[in-house]
């Protein structure tokens, strides 16, 4: 999918490791009885007119899945929903990945093994939210997409791409019926603008018809006024500028959102050959991750 120039940062992030963060790795569903949480169930104390206050709302448990967006992003989010929400948290992202990756029954041509499909997660997690971020991805290093690419023929990609949606959306549901899915918008394709503008469309469409989620972190990451215009700066948020280490040219009020030779991912660290957890500050990243936090916080 990807041009000749940037073959590299595409090999780089497609090769295939281990899913990132340790701390943030799915295990056994947290407890979810009132004995194993007390003080999160507990009445609160009686108001001055007599009457019980209600309870706090139970901490979310949230599954993060994606590709090497969220990969990048996965300790970042995890920070984000731990601080804000208190919630039980485990992420399992594969780079180089997408939609038909995490299908369950897609066998040897997926890159993510069988325990992390999102079904499988699900049943074993039981989350009260499933993020997905995918940016789309479909090449050589995504075997489960046949050859399908948005160059050859966009649209038999549209077409493959809203099915597989539709059949993940599915197992996610069939597997946890409590579970709500959040699909994360995308941020402008420096490359097909066009082809993030109908990708994210598909996902609001998915949504609407389902009850499911969206989070535009894609909007936090583009020009005001511009949402599909792709550039490398943006002016630095009132955040960013209380918190120096996130407005990275304070003197031109501006915060780069992109490596100069990666016009993709948010980490401003270099691309590795092994996918992980971006290791430095990134104003990009961030962003995304209080976006979707806030969508969180909404919707319990």
């Amino acid at each position: 999918m990807r041009r000749p120039w940037c073959v590299g940062i595409v090999l780089g992030v497609a090769l295939l490791a281990g899913c990132g963060d340790p701390a943030s790795r799915p295990g056994s569903a947290p407890p979810g009885t009132p004995a194993a949480s007390a003080t999160t169930h507990q009445r609160a104390p009686a108001s001055p007119r007599g009457e019980a206050r209600p309870a706090p709302a139970r901490p979310p448990t949230v599954l993060y899945l994606g590709d090497s967006l969220a990969m990048e992003a996965q300790r970042v989010l995890g920070q984000e929903v731990r601080r804000e929400l208190r919630a039980h948290y485990s992420s399992a992202p594969y780079s180089g990945t997408t939609l038909c990756d995490y299908l369950e029954g897609t066998g040897a041509r997926s890159l993510v093994p069988a325990a992390d499909k999102a079904a499988a997660l699900v049943r074993r997690l039981r989350p009260d939210f499933v993020v997905l971020q995918f940016w789309g991805n479909s090449w050589g290093y995504t075997p489960c997409m046949g050859g399908i690419t948005h160059d050859a023929s966009p649209r038999k990609y549209y077409a493959r791409y809203a099915a597989d949606m539709e059949r993940l959306g599915d197992q996610i549901e069939a597997a946890h019926d409590g579970a709500r899915i959040v699909w994360v918008l995308q941020g402008p394709d420096p490359i097909t603008p066009e082809r993030i503008r109908r990708v994210n469309a598909l996902y609001e469409r998915r949504a609407a018809a389902s009850g499911d989620l969206v989070a535009d972190a894609g909007a936090a990451v583009s020009a005001a006024g511009a949402r599909h215009s792709w550039v490398r700066h943006l002016p630095c948020t009132s955040f960013e500028r209380a918190h120096p280490p996130y407005c990275t040219e304070p003197g031109r009020d501006r915060t780069a959102l992109h490596r100069a030779d990666d016009p993709l991912h948010f980490c401003l660290a270099p691309t590795t050959t092994k996918p992980k957890p971006c290791p430095v500050r990134s104003p990009g990243i961030l962003r995304i991750a209080r976006e979707i936090t806030a969508t969180l916080r909404a919707a319990r």
